[in-house]
């Protein structure tokens, strides 16, 4: 008994100590909050520009403390619901800050400009929403607008209908299964969000609106079923009551699938026509030649645009699947509606003022911050198709650490460190360049009509990696250490290195001039996953060459993925090719007797690169750096 207690005083005095060190941890955060609030409350305030350097580099110094203590809480929570608002949160400040330089600068430059003041205002608005929002999170606060920020979806919807239609199956007993038939109408209510909308098709429209009734009549089926199983006492689900419970389930099963697909096939339509940014390319065209018409014109077209986001984004929350997926669609929905707006008020500032240097810089600012949104929305909607496929629990299937006893012995008795928050700033535009890169890879794949194809597993393991370490940058997923990163960047390079042997081997299929190509492009890949092996294996010491080292591995690996894709289109044109010559030539040699048509791989490169260019977000040293040259603006 004596052990017993002395066990349970030791748990509840941990648990103390615990709670203690949490409520710590959260003082601190609201602390930091706190300075951040005052000093954004004297950056909205200021006057000259020389005050403005010098309260700004005091921002960011705290910023760069909050971005710590937040990022540190945020790997904590185990809730994802919770990590997935706290990233949404980080993710608005991070681009904001940014935003908030250029629009104080455009605004003290041009103190008189209405639209300049207007632009401003809505930076430090956002920011402050992103700040309260944090505070809610680790404060766990019990606000009325946490229930705005998780509408009830359709996904759920229907889940809950078809929870409530199996537990028929135990409730025989019950009085009658009428909350079904409600559950089943509001259910119906939802999808107006699809039927309604101007931009669902007619045929959408009505496949949805019949799926709808054919759910209705089986439902209505059901509930006769269910009355006639309690007249005759049954104990058990008779065969009938079993049937009309598949079929119902059946039924809501295919209105989710045709509302994914619509909503899918819009996001992705919207994706290809928004690609191009024709309308910011003519809405920054006309600012600078200071063509106020021209301007409202193309803010017109655009706002359109960011309606047709929204709405989409919207739609997208109703299919996706999973709470964090739910969040990041409200937050991708909530960064069109607003920033939109922001390039309208930045683009009139630039027409007012076409030759100001720093209005052209802001309208630049939010330009980019628009296409980065595009570039996560296309992220987003393959995830939540992978969850709807049920391909969620491999989508990554590289996320996982390498297996131990595969790496030399320099990189098992090296010291791991972690970066610290400045470290991993500074590496945060590299980064994100290699999750965009591996996004575009995974686009390409997905390009293919042989997915087995070994080009495309070993493509899709490249660019799973390369996301992995995209996460370490930004101190978060399962690479914690710098001897992680090392040890993932090793099997990055021996991945490639096997997606360079497929590639030889697809090359024996290929004539003289599409097979040097494919080989000069080869070529460059084994060196740069020779280089990335190399440099995974020379063992450092000192936080400095670690730091260079985690630089360099994070630069050879972007190269290693531009390379890879500059080759999935080609090589994938040329597999389609071959396919179609082979079944409508008569022998392999009557093939390669055919004229060429090739395209060189370079060609496919120029095609891609419009796709593959990184635009970053700035770090606050690159923000400090920026102030230097205010004066001379």
């Amino acid at each position: 008994m004596g052990m017993v207690k002395a066990a349970r005083l030791l748990l509840s005095s941990v648990t103390k100590v615990l709670v203690l060190a949490d409520r710590i941890v959260i003082k601190q955060i609201i602390t930091s909050r706190n300075k951040v609030l005052v000093t954004l409350d004297h950056l909205e305030r200021v006057s000259t520009f020389q005050e403005f350097v010098q309260i700004f580099s005091q921002f960011g110094n705290e910023m760069v403390e909050f971005a710590h203590l937040t990022g540190d809480r945020q790997n904590d929570l185990k809730d994802e619901k919770k990590k997935a608002r706290m990233a949404a949160a980080r993710a608005v400040l991070e681009k904001c800050t940014m935003m908030l330089l250029t629009a104080s600068k455009t605004c003290l430059r041009h103190p008189d400009c209405e639209s300049a003041r207007i632009n401003k205002d809505a930076v430090f608005h956002r920011m402050r929403c992103a700040l309260e929002q944090v505070i809610e999170i680790v404060t766990e606060a019990r606000t009325s607008g946490e229930n705005k920020i998780i509408p009830t979806s359709i996904y759920n919807s229907i889940k809950d209908f078809k929870s409530s239609v199996e537990c028929l199956r135990e409730s025989l007993c019950s009085s009658s299964p009428q909350s079904v038939g409600s559950q089943l109408e509001a259910l119906v209510e939802r999808t107006e969000d699809f039927t309604d909308s101007a931009y669902t098709s007619h045929e959408q429209r009505q496949a949805i609106l019949g799926l709808c009734q054919r759910a209705h009549q089986d439902t209505q089926q059901l509930v006769h079923a269910w009355s006639d199983t309690q007249s005759e006492h049954a104990k058990e689900v008779t065969e009938d009551l079993e049937t009309f419970i598949l079929k119902t389930c059946q039924s809501v099963s295919d209105l989710r699938r045709e509302l994914h697909k619509v909503a899918a096939s819009r996001a992705s339509d919207l994706l290809k026509v928004h690609g191009e940014q024709l309308p910011l390319r003519a809405l920054k065209a006309a600012c600078a030649e200071g063509n106020l018409e021209a301007v409202a014109e193309y803010s017109r077209t655009l706002t359109e645009q960011k309606e047709q986001l929204v709405e989409t984004c919207r739609l997208l929350c109703h299919v996706s699947g999973t709470e964090p997926l739910e969040i990041t669609c409200i937050h991708a929905e909530e960064t069109f509606h607003v920033v939109g707006p922001q390039i309208i008020s930045a683009a009139q500032t630039l027409a007012l003022h076409p030759s100001s240097k720093i209005a052209k810089e802001n309208l630049e600012v939010f330009c980019e911050a628009w296409e980065s949104q595009l570039c996560d929305m296309a992220v987003l909607v393959r995830e939540i198709s992978d969850v709807f496929e049920g391909r969620r629990g491999d989508k990554r299937l590289y996320l996982s650490l390498p297996r131990p006893g595969k790496h030399s012995a320099n990189l098992k008795t090296a010291k791991a460190v972690k970066l610290d928050a400045e470290e991993q700033t500074s590496m945060a535009k590299l980064g994100l360049e290699l999750r965009l890169l591996s996004s575009d890879v995974d686009a390409e794949v997905e390009k293919w009509e042989e997915q087995e194809h070994n080009i495309v597993r070993q493509s899709q393991s490249l660019a799973s990696m390369a996301y992995n370490m995209y996460l370490f940058t930004r101190g978060e997923g399962l690479l914690k250490t710098t001897l992680d990163l090392f040890h993932q960047a090793e099997e990055l390079s021996e991945e490639g290195l096997q997606l360079c042997s497929s590639l030889r081997a697809f090359s024996t299929q290929l004539v003289d001039e599409e097979k040097s190509a494919v080989m000069m492009e080869m070529g460059k890949l084994v060196a740069l996953c020779q280089q990335l092996q190399m440099g995974a294996k020379t063992p450092v010491q000192g936080k400095n060459a670690t730091f260079q080292k985690v630089d360099s591995s994070i630069q050879t690996t972007r190269g290693i993925l531009n390379t890879v894709l500059s080759l999935l289109p080609f090589c994938n044109k040329l597999n389609r090719k071959n396919k179609s010559e082979e079944s409508s030539l008569g022998s392999p040699q009557e093939w390669r007797e055919r004229p060429e048509s090739s395209t060189p791989v370079k060609e496919e490169v120029a095609l891609n690169s419009k796709n593959s260019n990184g635009f970053g977000v700035q770090s606050l040293e690159q923000h400090m750096v920026a102030l230097n040259l205010l004066e001379s603006k």
